[in-house]
């Protein structure tokens, strides 16, 4: 059995450090499989992307551990790699965040161990990836209600509470609810007025709850599903808007639900966007356009690991077959 090279990146400072205590036993996992393994940490929030773009064409499979953050930031390198060489090697993920949105939505352990087990007997799926303006990004882009929560929020109360840490600085926002005057175009199909909200997503699982209305998503369309949410009248209203939120429900003309390859957003001034639940600038006119089957993830089989419900989510045509045989 010839060996074959891995980049196992670590982000150290990411949520508890789930990893610290099962990284002999992770990393055993690999090399059983036949790689030899390469154990990188990162020094700063931009490090994973920056390795990946100058060695990921050096190794055979690019595992990341770490949050959102981490795995938006090796995307970003994959997709930075590709244009520099046609040797893009597919990436596998174990998530270690405080939220681990995408992690939930594709049915990936929270476990460590589990998630090494699952990319060594797993398979080769092409997903879609976003870009706004000239960032990319992995699940999410999105305005208004909340998104400041992620990158406002202290990373030492994320790493200390978790979860929890967005839901006490969520709470806060409710005090002063910022409404944006704007025009948005769906592949050419558009709507107008004032929004406290907008999402251009490729997840079931946005800020640790379940997505509203994307149920039947796919993360392999070619199509973002989006979710803009318009300014209540009244108090009463927005508890009503976020009642519904909160429990996957849809109510009346308050909640517009759409698909696209493209989103264009024209704000009357320019509005803050986060991807990934990271700042990623003002702009007053946004484009997010769906960059189909951009990136390959390395997924383990979501009906041994994943909730009944989540079987759909195995893209279809895509055999099932180890990466590397023990």
């Amino acid at each position: 059995m010839s060996q074959k090279n891995m980049i196992f990146i670590v982000n150290p400072k990411a949520g508890k450090n789930q990893l610290k205590s099962k990284m002999i036993e992770v990393v055993d996992e690999f090399s059983r499989a036949g790689y030899h393994v390469e154990v990188y940490t990162t020094k700063s929030a931009e490090d994973a992307e920056n390795h990946i773009y100058e060695v990921g064409d050096l190794h055979d499979l690019i595992v990341i551990s770490g949050g959102d953050g981490s795995l938006d930031n090796a995307v970003t390198g994959v997709m930075r790699l590709a244009e520099r060489t046609n040797k893009v090697p597919p990436l596998g993920y174990i998530p270690c965040g405080s939220t681990n949105d995408y992690a939930k939505s594709l049915c990936i352990s929270l476990k460590p161990e589990v998630a090494a087990r699952q990319i060594m007997n797993g398979f080769s799926c092409p997903v879609d990836v976003g870009r706004l303006g000239d960032r990319y990004f992995i699940y999410v882009a999105a305005f208004g209600l909340f998104t400041e929560v992620s990158y406002a929020t202290p990373r030492n109360l994320k790493a200390r509470l978790g979860h929890a840490a967005y839901i006490i600085e969520g709470a806060k926002s409710l005090t002063s609810v910022q409404t944006f005057r704007l025009k948005a175009s769906f592949d050419g199909r558009t709507i107008k007025g004032e929004f406290i909200y907008g999402q251009v997503t490729n997840s079931r699982s946005v800020g640790g709850f379940r997505a509203v209305g994307l149920r039947d998503m796919s993360f392999h369309d070619g199509e973002f599903e989006c979710v803009f949410i318009r300014k209540p009248r009244n108090p009463m209203e927005l508890e009503r808007i976020l009642q519904a939120v909160l429990t996957n429900k849809k109510i009346g003309d308050y909640i517009i639900y759409e698909r696209a390859k493209c989103v264009k957003v024209e704000g009357v001034e320019p509005i803050p966007w986060t991807v990934d639940g990271e700042y990623a600038g003002d702009y007053k006119q946004a484009k997010v356009e769906d960059l189909h089957n951009a990136v390959t993830l390395v997924l383990g089989d979501l009906t041994t690991y994943g909730d009944p419900e989540s079987e759909t989510l195995v893209p279809a045509g895509v055999k099932k077959a180890p990466l590397f045989s023990r």
